[in-house]
């Protein structure tokens, strides 16, 4: 057997390669299998496993035949329903187009327009219900920032009474230092 490959690199140049084949005679028990078939010849037996088909195999195709062939029958009588009420259809529409191009046309708007106007709906009560929520967190949030801030306002009142505090304390205790060194 020879194989042609061309290097693509230099598109002048082909390279044959051959190979061949051991054929072992008689086919025994020494000859070459792979998966059960016999490698070693060539012919029917290579087509053909050792053993016949199994139970499962012999039941898929006794099962398919008739299935395969009720669905192929099936799908021809569709085929030629279809073909016949084409060909019946088919002077009905010429004869009548100046009436169904408008009228198909006039339909195919309708159905855009109930189609973007139901859109647009949509996207109004989604926009909706987007204020609608953001106000609910929003208002549940205010007293809660109320009371955060009322606390933080408390913790500094605090913070700067203490601090009075501590400079009038610190005021008074030099204020006495002073008088007694004078």
């Amino acid at each position: 057997m020879a194989t042609t490959t061309i290097d693509h690199r230099s598109p002048h140049q082909v390279q044959v390669h051959t190979t061949t084949t051991q054929r072992i005679e008689g086919g025994g028990a020494n000859a070459p299998r792979r998966g059960g078939y016999d490698v070693s010849g060539g012919g029917v037996k290579t087509l053909f496993p050792e053993r016949g088909p199994s139970t499962s195999q012999i039941l898929a195709i006794l099962a398919g035949i008739p299935i395969g062939g009720t669905l192929f029958l099936l799908s021809g009588l569709s085929l030629i329903g279809t073909l016949i009420g084409l060909a019946i259809a088919t002077p009905v529409f010429i004869f009548f187009s100046p009436v169904i191009v408008p009228a198909a046309i006039t339909i195919a708007l309708a159905v855009t327009g109930i189609l973007t106007a139901g859109a647009c709906g949509l996207t109004g009560l989604m926009s909706l219900s987007w204020m609608i929520n953001y106000i609910r967190q929003a208002h549940g949030t205010v007293p809660e920032q109320l009371d955060s801030a009322k606390r933080r306002v408390a913790d500094m009142a605090d913070y700067v009474g203490q601090k009075t505090k501590d400079a009038g304390q610190e005021i008074q205790n030099k204020a006495q230092d002073v008088k007694r060194s004078s």
